[in-house]
């Protein structure tokens, strides 16, 4: 089927996105290639039209669990038979999802990088008819990036059990170095890059130093009509701004990480039809949502990099109409990002005492644990072992990136059944087993499809209708599934914490201290970054983001709070430039007074003078000194 009526009937759009055509074409032609779009830019469709073109199934490699079920669960709706493998499924779930890849019709495969290192998987690979290998979140792989993750380093490897299978990596922000990088480490064929332009003309970048945020934010919301995000730092505010938001009469909902699915679903479906007009979150809302009329997008906390503004700010003006991206500040931010980074990368020692701490906590043993899927409370853990949670928090994020554990907050995933003994087994074993027949039984009636597939399924309403226990049906489905005669993954309504590894001595957790290094001054740059945008007050903040991205060759916005005050003086760019051209070198060596550059420099006006003159000690360019003459400040 052409790529265009692949478009319309799955998407329902007539006309691809600017690149996305090209990507996808290049892709087709069997050549490995990057690309980068910014955030709303469809990166997705970058990877799931080719591989609906081509016989055979993608795999799509990406390190967010959420993502990657909202990813599956958009397809399924679209009647695209997906799947994902990730850190938390036990190995009979993960064996009937690869089955179904290799056997199967399934089109798209999702998997997590630890994934990759696994036999289960890489025995696999070699039988599925791979079209495609996507690396979604591709910036990971490289130690130059803002995500790193070494997992990713992983990914080349599985390329020669593909061999002649294209690689599409995707990310939405990437420095040269990065983009070098990517290429060098997927082991790309020849080098192959389609860049869009991070530039987004419609949509404006606001900095405010502000005391009362809730004031202001108040004050933008009735002033700017139309849905709104407001990012904050952690959790606790999400509610408390909500709830700020909603006593001042405006409907606003939270949404974090630790909400169940069903109150994260519930919360994103509110917003996205509207009846909530505002979601404040943490960083984990926007990925993979898709809502192109959020008309501000608000900053109460300072992002760590501009990586991470950069993307959670264009998810505003997805519909190319005018949108506001506004980040308020005040004294203490400044502070609590340079201590945010600090407890960001607590010593390595630290980090290996933690880590054999929650290996104690959950009683596993030097060698062992690998999958092994448990409950973990972060808060409880940290005071039974006098634990900072800081620290905790960010151990287990380096732990993560290093490939040594998982991380899940609470997934709340319903039970799942399926019948592994045949039909004949099955029957003898019900007929001299009377008592487990009548919970077979109703699990029959009420399951459909239980010997193809693991099937959602609910203890509490067959123990209902069989007048039991629900902690009896647990038990019989428990002892059901140690006998082979089905297979029983109970629910999971707490964070998870998964080995993917076998349980290590503390003294074997290695991270290079170079590497540690590496990544944490690197970091520190990405931090300075944010401080120096927050702070600079004499440039255009689209220019600003864009030069961190290396493009410089660029104009003035014209609608930033800079270029608003800049516009002030009524004067275009190249007047305004050679203006400050004319008069910099004389006030560099001298004090002058106005009338004396009047006569310096007589093509002048007196206003247009005034103008620049006025803008430039606003910003901090010149000072006017208390004989009325005014120089330039050499900072």
């Amino acid at each position: 089927m052409p790529i265009r009526n692949i478009l319309i009937k799955y998407w329902g759009y007539s006309s691809f996105r600017p690149l996305q055509e090209e990507i996808i074409q290049s892709v087709l032609s069997g050549n490995d290639t990057l690309a980068l779009l910014p955030t709303g830019g469809g990166k997705s469709v970058c990877y799931q039209v080719p591989a609906l073109a081509k016989e055979g199934i993608c795999l799509v490699i990406s390190p967010l669990i959420a993502l990657m079920k909202d990813q599956v669960q958009g397809l399924q709706k679209k009647g695209i038979l997906a799947g994902a493998v990730y850190s938390g499924m036990n190995s009979f779930e993960i064996e009937r999802m690869l089955e179904n890849a290799v056997h199967g019709s399934m089109k798209f495969l999702y998997v997590s990088p630890e994934r990759l290192k696994t036999k289960m998987l890489t025995n696999r690979l070699s039988h599925m008819k791979v079209n495609l290998i996507a690396v979604d979140e591709a910036h990971c792989i490289s130690q130059w990036g803002y995500d790193f993750r070494p997992p990713y380093l992983q990914i080349a490897e599985i390329r020669k059990y593909l061999p002649g299978v294209p690689v599409l990596a995707l990310t939405a922000t990437a420095t040269h170095a990065v983009i070098d990088d990517i290429q060098l480490r997927l082991d790309f064929r020849q080098k192959n890059v389609f860049r869009q332009s991070f530039a987004r003309e419609n949509l404006i970048y606001v900095v405010q130093h502000e005391e009362d945020k809730m004031a202001r934010i108040e004050r933008i919301l009735r002033k700017i009509p139309g849905p709104s995000i407001v990012y904050v730092r952690n959790r606790r505010k999400t509610k408390e701004v909500a709830r700020q938001l909603f006593e001042r009469g405006i409907q606003a909902g939270f949404y974090h990480a630790g909400l169940t699915p069903e109150e994260r679903d519930a919360a994103q479906a509110r917003w996205m039809n509207e009846t909530t007009r505002v979601v404040v979150a943490t960083n984990a809302f926007g990925m993979g949502i898709d809502k192109p009329n959020v008309r501000t997008v608000i900053h109460l906390d300072i992002p760590d990099s501009p990586e991470a503004y950069f993307q959670e700010a264009g998810r505003g003006g997805r519909d190319g109409k005018q949108s506001w991206a506004i980040l308020l500040f005040d004294s203490t931010d400044l502070e609590e990002l340079t201590e945010q980074f600090q407890s960001g990368y607590p010593p390595l020692q630290t980090i290996r005492q933690i880590y054999r701490a929650i290996a104690n906590y959950l009683q596993v043993a030097v060698g062992t644990g690998t999958d092994e899927s448990f409950d973990f409370d972060m808060m409880y853990f940290c005071d039974r072992f006098n634990q900072k949670p800081a620290e905790v928090f960010s151990t287990l994020r380096f732990l993560e990136k290093e490939g040594i554990v998982s991380v899940t907050d609470a997934l709340r995933t319903p039970s799942k059944a399926m019948i592994r003994a045949n039909r004949n087994d099955l029957y003898k074993f019900q007929v001299e087993n009377p008592a487990l027949d009548k919970v077979l039984k109703l699990m029959l009636r009420s399951y459909p499809g239980l010997f193809n597939d693991l099937t959602n399924i609910r203890e509490d309403e067959i123990a209902r209708r069989l007048n039991a226990q629900t902690d009896q049906i647990v038990k019989a489905l428990n002892y059901l599934s140690t006998l082979g005669i089905i297979a029983y993954v109970p629910r999971k309504e707490r964070p998870q914490l998964v080995f993917t590894m076998p349980r290590l001595d503390d003294r074997d957790v290695v991270i290079a201290p170079e590497n540690y290094e590496h990544r944490k001054e690197e970091a520190r740059k990405r931090m300075e970054a944010m401080l120096d945008y927050v702070q600079t007050t004499n440039r255009c903040r689209s220019q600003q983001l864009l030069a961190y991205f290396e493009e410089t060759d660029t104009v003035r916005c014209g609608h930033c709070d800079y270029c608003v005050k800049r516009n002030k003086a009524d004067l275009s760019e190249l007047e305004f430039d050679k203006v400050v051209e004319m008069i910099k070198p004389v006030l560099m060596k001298t004090d002058c007074k106005f009338e004396t550059l009047l006569i310096l420099f007589p093509l002048l006006t007196e206003e247009k003078l005034t103008n620049v003159l006025r803008y430039l000690i606003d910003n901090g360019k010149i000072i006017q000194n208390d004989n009325n003459t005014v120089r330039w400040l050499n900072h």
